[in-house]
């Protein structure tokens, strides 16, 4: 059984928070409130050792399930801003964007 105290259950929550300070325009923990949701979901869901309780295995699963989507949807929105299109762009530029050298023109 995987408790929320468990160190598996505290590196997703580490994890999850530290994803949530890149992408967030509020450094502390304290104003943001996506932050403090996740904080308070994680103390609902504390059990024991003595407990059986599938819910803190579906929240461990769902908080990891969150961490991936927030992880990916900062790593998509990093490559997008470096490749996007940036409308017509000369043959000079083309050709050193693919790694290639323009002949020069020979002078009369």
């Amino acid at each position: 059984m995987a408790s929320i105290t468990s160190k598996p259950a505290l590196i997703v929550l580490r994890q999850l928070l530290s994803e949530l300070r890149k992408q967030s325009s509020t450094k502390k923990l304290k104003e943001n409130q996506m932050a403090q949701y996740v904080l308070g979901q994680y103390r609902k869901y504390q059990t024991t050792d003595q407990q059986l309780c599938r819910a803190s295995e579906e929240m461990l699963s769902r908080a990891r399930t969150y961490l991936s989507y927030l992880y990916n949807s900062r790593h998509y929105m990093q490559i997008y801003t470096e490749f996007k299109g940036k409308g017509e762009r000369t043959i000079e530029e083309t050709a050193k964007m693919v790694g290639f050298k323009l002949p020069h023109d020979p002078k009369p």
